[in-house]
Formats: C-alpha cells, sequence, structure tokens
C-alpha cells in the first residue's frame, strides 16, 4: 500500500497504510516509539503536520529500517535568548538574496521525533550495517522531498542521535549535512538497590536529601492526581495555557504539540502513558506526562506549570520527585527528562547526554549561510550538580 516506491525505498502517508508484518520484520515490538499504536496518536493529534514514513526494503523485499518523517513550520522568530542576533543576522541576509520570505514560512522535513529528544527517528533492523543504511535512508528523503512531498521543502533535518551512533551518522556530512548540538537530554539512571523512593533519597548527599524532602514538605498542600482518557477533555483548556507558559521559555522549539494527542496516546498505549494533574485547592497548577517504554526507559515527556504557585509549592521540584518514583515502581533502568532546565534535573541526579542534529539546506548557497549560523549554537551552559554519595558521571 506504499505510496510510491523508488529503488529500494517504499513511502508512505500514513502509519495505517504499512502492513501488520512489517514490524516483525523490523523486529521493532520492544520500542513503543515504533509501534503503530504511538505513530497513530500522534498522526490523529497533530493534524498541522504532514507525517510520512520511508520503509527501506532488502533484496528480497523483506523491511531493513524505517524513518518517521514530520514536514513542520519552523519560524525563525522560535529561536531566543543568545541567539537572536545571529537570527536577525540570517533573516536580513535571507530576505536580501531572496532564500527566505517574510509570507511563507521556513519548511523543514524532519526525520525524528519533533516532540521528544532522543533517537526516535530511525529504526533500523539489529542485522544490519548502521551506516550504510543511513546513508541510503538519507538519499531516500530527498527522493521523497522530490516525487512524495505534498509541501515545498526548504531544509532537511535528522535528528538527536548520541555520541556512540555519530561513527555511523557522520556519513551525513558526505550529503552537505551541517551538525549542530542544542542542550543536552539529561538522564538519570537508576541503580539496581533502588527498590523505593525512600533508597533514591538514601543514596543522595546529605544537602541534596534535606531539600528533597523541603521540597516534598511544601508539595503536601497539593492534590495529585492520575489523569484517565475521559477527563482530559474536561481539562485540556486549562492544560494548555499551563504547557504554553512552559514551552514560551524554551530557548529552542521545533514546533508545538496539540495536547489534544493526549486522549489519543491514553487510548492507544493505556498504562504505558500516563499524565498527572496537580491541584491547589480546586484550582490546576501543573501536570506531567511521560511514556513507560517497553525497554526499560522512562521518557519525560511535556509539563505544564502555573509559575506563580511554584515556587511556595514546590512544584515542578515535586514533578521531578515524582517521576522518579514512578520509575522505580516499574523497574525502569533509567529516565529521559528531556532538554529544559538542565541545572535543576542535575540536582535530582541526572547527567547531560549530548545529542547531535544534522541539518542542511536544499540549495548549496543558502546551506552555507545556514552552516555559519549552526556554527553559533552552543547549548546554554549550567551548574552540573553532583546529588549522590557515590556520583558517576
Amino acid at each position: 500500500m506504499c505510496k510510491k516506491r523508488v529503488s529500494n525505498a517504499c513511502y508512505f502517508s500514513s502509519v495505517n497504510e504499512i502492513a501488520e508484518g512489517v514490524w516483525q520484520e523490523l523486529q521493532c515490538e520492544g520500542n513503543l516509539y515504533f509501534q503503530p499504536k504511538y505513530l497513530a496518536a500522534l498522526e490523529k493529534g497533530n493534524p498541522q503536520i504532514q507525517f510520512a514514513y520511508v520503509l527501506l526494503l532488502d533484496d528480497a523485499k523483506k523491511a531493513v529500517a524505517l524513518a518517521t518523517i514530520q514536514v513542520i513550520d519552523f519560524h525563525l522568530d522560535s529561536v531566543q535568548n543568545n541567539l537572536q542576533s545571529v537570527v536577525e543576522w540570517v533573516r536580513c541576509m535571507g530576505r536580501r538574496i531572496h532564500l527566505l520570505s517574510s509570507q511563507k514560512p521556513f519548511k523543514i522535513l524532519t526525520c525524528g521525533n519533533t516532540f521528544v529528544s532522543g533517537e526516535h527517528g530511525i529504526f533500523i533492523r539489529p542485522d544490519q550495517d548502521k551506516k550504510q543504511v543511513v546513508e541510503q535512508l538519507a538519499k531516500a528523503i530527498v527522493a521523497f522531498e522530490k516525487d512524495i512531498s505534498e509541501e515545498t521543502i526548504n531544509a532537511f533535518m535528522l535528528k538527536d542521535f548520541v555520541n556512540e551512533s555519530l561513527f555511523i551518522t557522520d556519513a551525513l556530512y558526505n550529503e552537505g549535512y551541517n551538525s549542530f548540538n542544542v542542550d543536552p537530554n539529561m538522564v538519570l539512571t537508576l541503580e539496581d538497590d533502588w527498590h523505593t523512593f525512600d533508597d533514591y533519597l538514601a543514596a543522595l548527599k546529605t544537602k541534596f536529601r534535606v531539600k528533597a524532602r523541603k521540597a516534598l514538605k511544601q508539595s503536601t498542600y497539593l492534590r495529585i492526581q492520575d489523569v484517565q482518557v475521559d477527563e482530559i477533555a474536561q481539562i485540556l483548556p486549562k492544560m494548555t495555557l499551563l504547557y504554553k507558559t512552559v514551552s514560551n521559555k524554551a530557548s529552542f522549539n521545533l514546533g508545538d504539540f496539540n495536547l489534544e494527542t493526549y486522549k489519543f496516546l491514553k487510548e492507544n498505549l493505556k498504562e504505558n502513558y500516563f499524565i498527572k494533574t496537580y491541584w491547589l485547592e480546586d484550582k490546576l497548577v501543573g501536570f506531567l506526562s511521560g511514556i513507560i517504554n517497553q525497554n526499560l526507559l522512562l521518557d519525560a515527556h511535556f509539563v505544564g506549570i502555573d509559575y506563580q504557585f511554584n515556587k511556595d509549592y514546590a512544584i515542578y521540584q515535586r514533578m521531578l520527585y515524582d517521576y522518579i518514583s514512578l520509575a522505580i515502581e516499574h523497574k525502569a533502568k533509567a529516565i529521559n527528562f528531556g532538554r529544559t532546565a538542565s541545572e535543576i534535573k542535575s540536582s535530582v541526579g541526572a547527567v547531560p547526554q549530548n545529542l547531535t542534529i544534522y541539518l542542511r539546506h536544499k540549495k548549496s548557497i543558502p546551506n552555507r549561510i545556514l552552516s555559519l549560523f549552526l556554527k553559533r549554537i552552543q547549548p546554554t551552559e549550567f551548574s552540573l550538580k553532583k546529588p549522590f554519595k557515590a556520583q558517576k558521571v
């Protein structure tokens, strides 16, 4: 049912078009980010995005790799803080030589998950030559833009590769890509002897344990509830306002997440997707969300916070501890906390994991200008805390 086949690549415009047997051939059943139910929920909840999928086949027409694609509108105004002056230069230069339009958005074809940090855009069957497959996918993505896409693409992005993958993905330089890093993903590795949250607290240095207990005491005034599917619609407007409050503080945003997607994620993933709300009496002052993946990882997704009450009731800090409690309860091996608020996340034990993004403009001259811009992008500096008695970095 593929939309078109070019060489060994098959293109689909919806995950529902991909035959059920493909997922078994890829051997990706253990990763929820490459499961039809998860991908279908993203599609259904975000109609403003063009979704597509590239399936690579071997000579026997068996699936060897899958790339998930989202075509997004990127606005230079979404890059803030120390890059604003550089953005202004790029904007002026681009319009002067007619590369950027004030009327049309800049369209980026993203291979990766726009809404989650990490390697969630490409799945390669374990028995394959990964370097060779990445090069084939890069060519197949360009073919998608030429022959398949309903949109005119300005640039191509392959996102969020860990350092261990760079010997594979650096082959993308041969395809004209530039690389850069934004803020790191913050990861907390759980110890095998943490059977309860008290075990986690016991592993902290005295200073950080006192800080944790203070935050837990401050947050006792909060009423915390697990959100079920039939409750989402009623509180969605308030959740959206809280989400916007947090997302507007981010220094680099690829796109906005439509919180209506939560309904479809809960329906499709059941208990593997969780949402908690935080109430001060009858006022919603915060929420968190995340996924418990089948490979024993817990990923923190979006949060919303009413900053008016955050300091007095330690809302965000309580959320971080609740993520840790959930991870311990589900016997997860690690928590991916995501990119924002790196310092406070390090204070609960998370350490930075650098993620590399590859980006290229489809035209050579703009690509050179783009490379100059990307060289100026640097992760936000922060003070790395070491809260554990025996800190591992």
